[in-house]
């Protein structure tokens, strides 16, 4: 019984801690972004639940796709707004081919965007890919992880904007919990892969921004 206090003790000093750790955490980061040499990986924002893909995929029509929401699309553009106001430069903007990810890189970075294939849904627009990934399409998950291997050109920091799948598949399963909007953000290196070293809300990014 003892243990098992101790243990709620610790989940919750855990819980009452994170949103200053969180700010902590992006108070050390953005002085280090400001600089470049980072590769941010986003999921594209919410979605209209009401739509749903058609495979094989129509980039062209927009009525064969599920499409940003009103909520995705403000915090997208909220989002982009506070990546600047903190000062973060941006350099190549890489999104999906499918529009909810074109539509969330032009609103981050404010400006267009390159589609490339290794960012493209690697769930095949499925309902039930998309709720359980399983992290097991190595291909796509290389291509990404290439990607996001490559240093940004000096002094900016490129984006990715995908899919909750192919995340997955390039950083394990452990990241099938990505939220719309949430960023990886990766310190590139000329001499190896790229390191995780940060994971950060939408929100976190504006309430940073505002504060």
């Amino acid at each position: 019984m003892n243990r098992l206090a101790s243990i709620i003790a610790c989940l919750a000093v855990v819980f009452l801690m994170s949103p200053q750790s969180k700010a902590a955490e992006l108070d050390g980061l953005i002085p280090s972004l400001k600089s470049g040499g980072y590769v941010i990986v986003f999921r594209h924002g919410a979605t209209d639940e009401s739509q749903k893909d058609v495979y094989p995929f129509k980039f062209d029509d927009m009525t064969a796709q599920r499409q940003l929401s009103e909520k995705g699309r403000s915090m997208a553009r909220e989002l982009g707004e506070a990546l600047k106001k903190l000062g973060v430069p941006i350099g190549e903007v890489y999104t999906s081919q499918l529009n909810r990810a074109v539509e969330t890189g032009k609103l981050l970075g404010g400006k267009d965007v390159s589609p490339v294939d290794a960012l493209i849904d690697s769930g095949a627009g499925s309902a039930s890919a998309m709720a359980n990934p399983d992290g097991k399409n190595a291909k796509m998950g290389r291509a990404v992880r290439d990607l996001v291997n490559a240093p940004p050109k000096a002094g900016v920091n490129n984006l990715a904007v995908t899919h909750k799948t192919n995340v997955a598949d390039a950083f394990g399963k452990e990241f099938s919990d990505i939220r719309e909007g949430e960023a990886l953000v990766y310190k590139t290196s000329s001499s190896g892969p790229a390191a995780l070293v940060a994971r950060v809300q939408a929100s976190e990014w504006i309430a940073h921004a505002g504060s």
